[in-house]
Parts: structure tokens; C-alpha cells; sequence
């Protein structure tokens, strides 16, 4: 396996369109790690620009130290594996798994073993003498994957790998993968648009926008300790609340409009202060708002539509012209138009900036 070294990497396009810009990070060997943003942030172009695919402006990539920026994709011994799967048609699983040995000139047992070891790994043993169009999406995607296995390369390169399949089989995948990295103990880096996929499969997680990093972490960092108000809007389902603020020469944060004033803790009231802002951008999540029927001491609002989930109920209310929406059980779910208080947790409220959007220190 192998450590990646990404450093101070810029990639411009013709017409001078920055899609990555300054980008800089070390991958240790053996980790999982995901690159997550919105489309068009940049994050398959940095996976291209690592597998060779895409000719670097500036900036180096190492592989165990060593600078790869003019090797070849062939040379690098990195293996990818596409969103459409890149299967030929023409040729049944086990000739689509054997064709990038055969062309290396491996010896057909070889060949045989590595191909038998991968399909028993990702349970695809049945289907090797089926071709492409008698798979399922799941299955295609388990071949592809399997194709990469059998080259036992540095490192995996995965670029939205599950994107053309459904919800139920995207859940399974995820698994597959998960368990994969497991038993090989390989580094991987994992692009996606989808932050359910990057929560749940990577050990660290590198949130981009705009061709730059925004932040870097493992996943619960991330989503307790968002740096800036992008990432904590980007990651969590449903999104996090946000609402402007007032803040008090007290401290106290007021929403225009909700009723009773929200007060934090003497720590972190005492560094709002220190901060000097007169008003921020207020997030919190809808597992840490408590909703009370009726009209009580706290955020009075109105129910504007109720989702039903099963387990859980999402309910989304009306406070003058901000929507906030709280999760809770189906047996405590309010009818549309009831009144209902939202009492948010203190301890779990972010404050970020309203210039910057960058997180207030000490909330």
C-alpha cells in the first residue's frame, strides 16, 4: 500500500477557470479517506489530477515519497474504478476481471487465482461466466470494483461509484465497501457528492467548495465542530437551522420575532463577548431543538408541514419568516397549523460569523 502526498495542488483550465486551488494534504497509508462537496467543487479533479488522468498547473503528488507528476497513469500503480462501471460488454466477468493482467503479461494461473480471490471477496464467484448485461447495477459495480482488486495496487481511486444505482442498493454497496477496506487494509480515496456516503464510510473527510478545502476531519468532528457555517450546512440530514441573531450586550441571542431570548453558558457567553459582534449567523440541529405543544417559554412558532419517516417525524414550523424544522418521535407529532414552542439546547447551539461565515470561538 502507499502514502499520498498532495501538495499546494492547482489545476486551470483553458479560459483560466480554477477548479482546484491550493490543495494540500497527506494521505497516511492504509486510510480511508472521502472527498465530499457540491458538484463542480473540484473533487473529481483532484482524484484525476492523483491518478494521472488530469495534467497538474502546479503543485506536486507523491506516492511513498516519490514525485509522480510526469509518470504515466500505468506507471503510478494506482487502480480507479469509475461511476459507469467501464465494463466490456463483450466479455464475461471473469475475461473483464483477467483483461488488465493478461495485458501485463501475468502468467494464466496467476491470473486465475487473483481473479477467483477477488470474486469470492465480493461474492460474485456465481457470475463469472455471465456477461455484463445479465448483471444488476450492484453486481456490475462488484466487478468493477473486482477488476481493481486483482492489480493489488498502491492505492484505490473511487470517483462516484454509486451514483447510477438505486437507494437500496447504494445502502449495500456501502457496506461492501466498508467491509473491503477492512479486509485489505488498503488506502483509498473515496469522491462523492453525497455527505451520507461520506459520513458513513470515511475515516477522515476533506468537505471542499469552490476548488479549495474548507475543512478536514473524521466524520462526528466534522459534524459537532464545523469550522465554518458551509460545512455545517453541507453535512447532516436534514440540514442544519440557521437564523441571524442579535446579540445582546448581555450576551443573550435574539431572534426577531420567536419569543423568549436564548442565553449560553457563562464559558462561552464570556467569549462571544470577547469576540465583539453585535450579531451572527445561529445554527443548530433539529435533533437539539425540543418541541412542546402549545404556547410555552421558549420559541413560538407554527407547523407548516410534517414528514413522516417512521421512526421519526420531521416537522417544519414557521417563526415569522424563518423555517426550522425538529425532529421527533411520531407519537409527540403536532397537526399542521398547531402552536408549538421549540426550546433549542444552549450546549449545542453554533454562532458563525456573519462576514466570514467562519465558526465563533468557544461556541
Amino acid at each position: 500500500m502507499a502514502e499520498l502526498r498532495l501538495s499546494n495542488l492547482r489545476k486551470v483550465y483553458e479560459g483560466q477557470v480554477t477548479a482546484v486551488d491550493d490543495f494540500s494534504l497527506t494521505i497516511p497509508d492504509k486510510e480511508f479517506l472521502v472527498l465530499v462537496g457540491p458538484s463542480g467543487c473540484g473533487k473529481s479533479t483532484v482524484l484525476r489530477m492523483i491518478a494521472g488522468l488530469e495534467e497538474i498547473t502546479e503543485g506536486e503528488i507523491e506516492i511513498d515519497g516519490e514525485v509522480v507528476n510526469d509518470d504515466a497513469p500505468k506507471d503510478r500503480d494506482l487502480a480507479m474504478v469509475f461511476q459507469n462501471y467501464a465494463l466490456y460488454p463483450h466479455l464475461d466477468v471473469y475475461d473483464n476481471m483477467a483483461f488488465g493482467l493478461q495485458l501485463r503479461k501475468f502468467s494464466q494461473e496467476e491470473i486465475d487465482t487473483r481473479v477467483r480471490e477477488a470474486a469470492e471477496i465480493l461474492a460474485i464467484t456465481p457470475y463469472l461466466e455471465r456477461k455484463p448485461k445479465a448483471l444488476s447495477g450492484g453486481q456490475r459495480q462488484r466487478v468493477a470494483i473486482g477488476r481493481a482488486i486483482v492489480r493489488k495496487p498502491r492505492a484505490f481511486l473511487f470517483d462516484e461509484p454509486l451514483s447510477n444505482l438505486d437507494a437500496k442498493m447504494r445502502v449495500g454497496m456501502r457496506t461492501e465497501i466498508a467491509r473491503l477496506h477492512q479486509r485489505l487494509k488498503a488506502t483509498m480515496v473515496y469522491v462523492t457528492h453525497d455527505q451520507v456516503e461520506a459520513m458513513t464510510l470515511g475515516q477522515r473527510i476533506v468537505v471542499m467548495d469552490q476548488g479549495r478545502i474548507r475543512q478536514i476531519g473524521s466524520p462526528m468532528e466534522l459534524y459537532n465542530r464545523p469550522a465554518n457555517d458551509f460545512v455545517a450546512g453541507f453535512l447532516g440530514t436534514p440540514p442544519m437551522n440557521f437564523f441571524e441573531v442579535q446579540v445582546a450586550p448581555d450576551g443573550a441571542l435574539i431572534l426577531p420575532g420567536s419569543g423568549d431570548p436564548v442565553f449560553l453558558d457563562p464559558v462561552r457567553t464570556q467569549a462571544l463577548r470577547a469576540a465583539g459582534l453585535t450579531a451572527a449567523r445561529l445554527g443548530i440541529r433539529s435533533e437539539n431543538i425540543a418541541l412542546v405543544k402549545g404556547n410555552g417559554r421558549g420559541w413560538k412558532a407554527v407547523v407548516d408541514v410534517v414528514e413522516h419517516l417512521g421512526s421519526e417525524s420531521l416537522v417544519y414550523s414557521k417563526m415569522g419568516k424563518n423555517l426550522i424544522v425538529t425532529g421527533v418521535h411520531p407519537s409527540q407529532e403536532p397537526a399542521i397549523y398547531d402552536l408549538v414552542t421549540l426550546m433549542p439546547d444552549p450546549a449545542r447551539i453554533h454562532l458563525f460569523r456573519l462576514d466570514t461565515g467562519e465558526r465563533v470561538v468557544g461556541t
